[in-house]
């Protein structure tokens, strides 16, 4: 038996698709252009690259892209001050704050700067709040990235066993919170877990967001079970660097009933789900109805 792969990055193309389509309503309806501002401080080359993919895609489905690239010194004061400019803007709908951000700049206190309205990236604390609580808010989108797949490949969720390996805010715990809402049984493992192997052969549903490459082998996986693999390592292997998950894609794929591959599983869908909330913004801020799967 061989896994199905789930290929992210067509499914990300369709989301997009999708997207484009909802803003072309928009403008044409309610002369509506959802606008995504993205703000970069400092040189970082990851950073600089992932901005410009953003900006590009932004552009490409019919969206305003706003950028603000600003000195790695710049102060805490002005960088406030910006945001608290894009907050009163109203051709912009979504704000993200591109991180790491410099060591000298309080991350927490930038992000909760952010309107949470406009917190495409979901990482506000209201947001994190109303997420936690069943109530409607912008959902982070890495995780909102893996719900749209699973419901795509599985339809309903209801009642499937779920395992979330890893607890980050950016992942772990948003992507157990979806999980919950879409009434699975879910179970959040880590690297204190006990028995991590055998908690990992009763998922159904196995979503690794730990950052440990391949650290989760084929005999910890149920098989049949669907596994969403968010890990995107670099390693050196046989002289050259490559880009493994944080499951061992060979042995898992002998196992499991589906799998997404890395690259090209679940990194599409990022860059897809954060244009889907600035659009999803826009329809909330205009108290014009949300797009249909699109969202939580």
């Amino acid at each position: 038996m061989t896994a199905s792969i789930i290929d992210g990055k067509e499914f990300a193309a369709r989301v997009r698709a999708k997207v484009a389509e909802h803003v072309t309503a928009l403008k044409e309806q309610h002369g509506v252009t959802p606008g995504l501002a993205v703000v970069l401080v400092g040189e970082d080359p990851a950073s600089q690259v992932y901005v410009r993919s953003k900006g590009k895609q932004t552009v490409e489905v019919g969206m305003a892209s706003f950028e603000h690239k600003l000195n790695a010194d710049t102060s805490e004061a002005d960088l406030l001050d910006l945001i608290a400019k894009l907050n009163a803007d109203p051709q912009v709908h979504g704000i993200l704050v591109q991180l790491p951000l410099p060591d000298h700049l309080d991350s927490d206190l930038v992000i909760n700067a952010i309107d949470p309205a406009k917190d495409v990236d979901g990482f506000h604390i209201s947001n994190v709040g109303m997420l936690g609580t069943g109530q409607k808010s912008m959902v982070p989108c890495t995780p909102l990235g893996c719900l749209m797949m699973l419901r795509d490949h599985h339809g309903s969720l209801s009642g499937m066993n779920a395992v979330v390996v890893g607890r980050s805010n950016i992942v772990g715990k948003p992507m157990a919170q979806l999980l919950l809402g879409d009434s699975c049984t879910v179970t959040i493992a880590h690297s204190r877990s006990k028995d991590l192997p055998a908690i990992c052969q009763g998922a159904d549903i196995l979503v690794a967001a730990v950052g440990r490459p391949e650290m989760i082998p084929g005999d910890w996986v149920r098989p049949g079970a669907t596994v969403i693999d968010v890990g995107i390592n670099r390693i050196e292997r046989d002289g050259k660097t490559r880009l493994v998950g944080d499951v061992h894609f060979d042995s898992a794929a002998q196992v499991a009933g589906a799998i997404t591959p890395v690259p090209g599983g679940v990194g599409p869908m990022t860059i897809a789900c954060l244009l889907a909330n600035t659009v999803t913004a826009a329809c909330r801020a205009h108290g014009l109805p949300e797009p249909e799967g699109l969202t939580a």
